[in-house]
């Protein structure tokens, strides 16, 4: 089953609301089990020491990289695995 984000639209969309805010996402790991992560790509809200370097690597359409705010570490999720995301405006 594909996930409604699973579209070039839900995929930029998505991106943006990361670089401006903190989102919960809830997706179906590889192992089938199911994870919820605190996560972005605001960079005001990203150490310093963690900020992305430009590497010139493109954007997967199949996958995710953002920083994870509880682990202070960077993961990636599947677009086509999602399957809640919660945010607050402005927060």
């Amino acid at each position: 089953m594909s996930s409604k984000i699973d579209t070039k639209e839900g995929r930029e969309w998505l991106r943006g609301v990361l670089r401006s805010e903190n989102v919960s996402i809830t997706f179906t790991k590889k192992d089938g089990t199911e994870r919820i992560m605190q996560c972005t790509l605001a960079e005001s809200k990203i150490p310093s020491e963690k900020l992305p370097k430009n590497t010139g690597k493109v954007q997967s359409e199949e996958s995710c990289a953002v920083f994870d705010v509880e682990k202070q570490d960077w993961r990636s999720f599947r677009f086509d695995s999602v399957k809640k995301i919660e945010f607050t405006l402005g927060k």
